[in-house]
């Protein structure tokens, strides 16, 4: 059976937030699921539609774009497999924030804000797994601006690389957005982004493969990059 021929049921199972689930609250929750089946470059929704429900990445990235008539369009973040989005401005109930585009091809579940609120009331546990959710993304947020905040665009990139390492001693990685939208994310404008990556490279810290970026040792970039 392919990936596109898996019961909802089945595909929010293996998903974080819902792998915990009975399989009563899961076949509730599938019943009313809606599959997003996109091609990179397809939009999910735009900023200022209304909060439908709760976005769940079965497979691909999707980005989140943010635009401003001062800054104009900046990435605020990617979402990627078993991650979800979409939390905030639903229990607000008010407009998307951001634009959301697949930046690959994708497969996205939408589950309906009226069946997460009923989810919610009837499983304290499903609401628990939200909460924890929630919190670890303020967490995340709040690391974020830190690394925002202090030290060189080299060395905000380079922890950038470095978190999708995970740990590993190398790294082959493609950029989930262009390279200008990585550098908006990162507060770097893309001339200076472009600079980094030239200086990277010719430091033998990192290879340029387009948008694929490899690092063959990540202990050397991280020493080489961590302000002293």
């Amino acid at each position: 059976m392919g990936r596109r021929d898996i019961p909802t049921t089945a595909l929010l199972a293996g998903l974080p937030l819902f792998k915990d689930l009975d399989a009563a609250a899961l076949a509730r929750l599938a019943s009313e699921a809606v599959r997003h089946r996109l091609e990179r470059g397809d939009l999910l929704f735009r900023k200022g539609e209304p909060a439908k429900g709760l976005y769940v990445v079965v497979y691909g990235d999707i980005k989140l774009v943010s635009t401003t008539p001062a800054r104009g369009s900046r990435l605020t973040g990617t979402v990627g497999p078993g991650q979800s989005f979409g939390e905030p401005v639903m229990f607000l109930e008010r407009p998307t924030l951001v634009d959301a585009q697949a930046a690959s091809d994708a497969l996205v579940l939408l589950v309906p804000k009226a069946s997460v609120f009923a989810e919610l009331d009837r499983n304290p546990k499903f609401a628990r797994q939200m909460i924890a959710g929630l919190s670890r993304r303020v967490e995340a947020l709040v690391r974020e601006l830190d690394r925002l905040a202090i030290g060189s665009g080299t060395a905000r990139f380079a922890a950038y690389l470095l978190r999708q390492a995970h740990g590993e001693p190398s790294l082959s990685w493609t950029l989930p957005a262009g390279k200008a939208e990585v550098a908006s994310q990162l507060n770097l404008s893309p001339e200076h982004f472009s600079r980094i990556l030239h200086e990277l490279a010719q430091a033998g810290l990192l290879q340029v493969q387009g948008r694929r970026i490899v690092v063959p040792d990540t202990h050397r970039l991280q020493h080489a990059t961590t302000p002293r």
